[in-house]
């Protein structure tokens, strides 16, 4: 707690106990409308690139076992699903800063009719999952010669 001293109207200054995270709960806490507004979702970040032979697309799952994360590919679309449990609140804890994120998310990336299905690779190695998916033969790059007449 810190302590605050103000002054009010002239007045002789009053110091008031102030919870220093107080401020930052009253800021990003503000609701416009008025209504208290539920937790947000789990929303993990992602990233895809193109390489020559492959997609890779990586996310930030920090917390997340192999069996939080279902990832499936059908009809050209990748999905992939997981669910992030919250710790449990023990008698006579007080959070002063609660920001991490915790509940279900899905996402789906459709996919060019150059990726192929059957290679398709997928980790979950320190909080990062890769899922590589390889590009099919045909699609490769290839150099063509010139013809000498």
């Amino acid at each position: 707690m810190a302590l605050v001293t103000r002054r009010e109207n002239g007045t002789a200054p009053r110091t008031y106990a102030r919870d220093p995270f107080e401020l930052a709960r009253e800021l990003f806490g503000w609701d416009a409308f008025g209504a208290t507004r539920p937790a947000q979702a789990y929303s993990p970040a992602f990233e895809v690139k193109e390489t020559a032979d492959a997609y890779v697309l990586k996310a930030d799952l920090p917390g997340f076992k192999d069996a939080d994360v279902d990832i499936s590919l059908h009809n050209g679309v990748l999905s992939i699903a997981g669910t992030r449990q919250a710790e449990k609140k023990e008698e006579g804890e007080a959070y002063y800063v609660y920001e991490r994120q915790y509940g279900s998310f899905s996402r789906s990336f459709s996919l060019p009719d150059v990726a192929d299905p059957d290679k398709v690779d997928a980790r979950l190695d320190a909080g990062v999952l890769t899922v590589t998916i390889g590009k099919k033969a045909a699609a490769q790059p290839r150099k063509i010669g010139l013809r000498k007449e």
